[in-house]
Formats: structure tokens, sequence, C-alpha cells
């Protein structure tokens, strides 16, 4: 993660936060204009994220369930102030998994078997119940505003010719997605956080809870092939995760939902 050392204006922030910036340095880590992060290192460390208000609630409630579950980093504070959300997280140890490029197959498996731990988790209490439909009602409301990217990721093999062709399918096939697993919902290798190998955490969980697997596998292979520049550890990733609970038309569902994204 990458992180600029800031001078923080106070009049830009909630006046509840005004001590805990004074009182040490403040980096900004954002990678958005949207959503933006800093990462104070008061108290031990935090981060603070502001983003529109009502985009941040969503990730607010799952970031506490996971943490519930030692899965990730405690949520200290949460509000909505002058039209902005702000979430207010502790540090968790370690560094993101692109720290881990160097030994690939390593780090392949790791996040691979790491999923289906994720999957194979009780989801009654989950905060978030229907994941799978507000990734459709994404995909449609991406179609009728006509953002699509036919060339985001060609998985699987056979790409669709176009964005009719890929939305028809959708519409065809999209209830045989499922809902019915814990998922990060955006699970890419900047999310999941590492300690010498050791699994420390997830973050960013805005997209998290109960859905249809296969939108977790579709980022997992996304995320390896993009990170390592080559798709030679798509199918190993698929062998470690487990062939018992992967469907090639799901994975080419979420593909053609993830045109519209």
């Amino acid at each position: 993660m990458k992180r600029t050392l800031i001078q923080p204006r106070l009049d830009d922030f909630p006046d509840t936060y005004h001590a805990l910036l004074q009182r040490g340095s403040v980096w900004d880590s954002s990678c958005s204009p949207e959503a933006r992060v800093w990462y104070l290192e008061a108290d031990g460390g935090c981060f603070l994220k502001s983003a529109p208000v009502g985009t941040l609630a969503n990730e607010a409630k799952m970031a506490g369930f996971f943490a519930a579950k030692g899965l990730g980093a405690a949520v200290l504070d949460f509000r909505c102030e002058n039209g902005r959300d702000w979430l207010l997280t502790s540090r968790v140890v370690g560094e993101d998994c692109t720290h881990y490029l160097h030994d690939p197959r390593r780090l392949c498996d790791l996040i691979a078997t790491r999923l289906r731990a994720l999957h194979e988790l009780c989801f009654t209490d989950c905060p978030i119940q229907n994941r799978t439909a507000t990734f459709l009602q994404s995909a449609e409301q991406g179609y009728r505003i006509g953002r699509c990217d036919l060339d985001f990721y060609a998985f699987p093999q056979k790409p669709f010719a176009s964005a009719d062709g890929a939305y028809r399918f959708l519409q065809e096939n999209k209830h045989l997605l499922a809902c019915d697993t814990l998922l990060h919902g955006d699970y890419c290798l900047p999310n999941i956080l590492l300690d010498d190998w050791r699994f420390s955490g997830f973050i960013d969980l805005g997209n998290g809870g109960v859905g249809d697997r296969h939108i977790d596998l579709f980022w997992g292979a996304w995320t390896l092939a993009f990170n390592l520049k080559t798709e030679a550890y798509r199918e190993r990733f698929f062998d470690a995760y487990g062939r018992d609970k992967i469907e090639m038309h799901r994975l080419s569902l979420v593909a053609a939902a993830e045109v519209f994204g």
C-alpha cells in the first residue's frame, strides 16, 4: 500500500478526529478520488476512510462482522458528517499480498485455501444477506447507462462479442447464481493482508455479504492474472480452492455481469 506523508488540514475532517490527527504523523494512502484513505500513526496506528454519504455503511457493517470472527480490523468509529461517510478502523499487522509476488505458487495456493476457508464459515448473522441481488442490480444499471468493457477479463476462454450478447447471456441464466456463501466481495491481492506469510486479515469489505462463491472466485483468478501478468496460475488457483465447489458456467455468469461493472 502506497503512502504519502501529509500535513492534514483539520478543517477537512470531523472535529471528533482532530486530536487523533494531531497526535502523530498522517499518511495519505488513497487509491481513488472518490474514497480517501489516511493512515494515522497515533495510538498504535489506524485507518480513516472517507467517501460520499451512503457509500461506506455496508463496509462498516461487514468490517464489524469480519472483525468479530477474527478476520479483519476492528471498527473504531463510523459516522456521517458534511455529506460524507467516515470509517475509522484499527491497523491490521502486515502487508497486502502484492508484497508477496516473488513466490507466486505459494501465494496462489495461500489465497485459494484462505478463500475456501472463508466460504466454509457460518453466515446466519451476516448483516448483508443478499449480495447476489445487489451484484445483479449493479450489472443491470451498468448495462442501462452504457457502462461496458468487453475486454475487462476474457474469462473463461470465450469472451462476449457484444454488450448485448453478454447481457442476454446474463438475463437468461442469472437465476443460477446462488446466495449461500459468505463473500469478501472484492477478493483481490491488495485486500488480503499477510504477516510473513501468515494471514492477518481482510480489508475493503464494502461488497461483502452472503452471495454466490463464484464472485470471489472470479476476482481471485483475476487478481492473480493482473498482478502476475500471466494466466498461468488460474487453474492452479481453482485446484487449490477445490474443484468440487466450482461450476464454470457460474463463473461465466459472473464474468458477464462484471462486463458492466
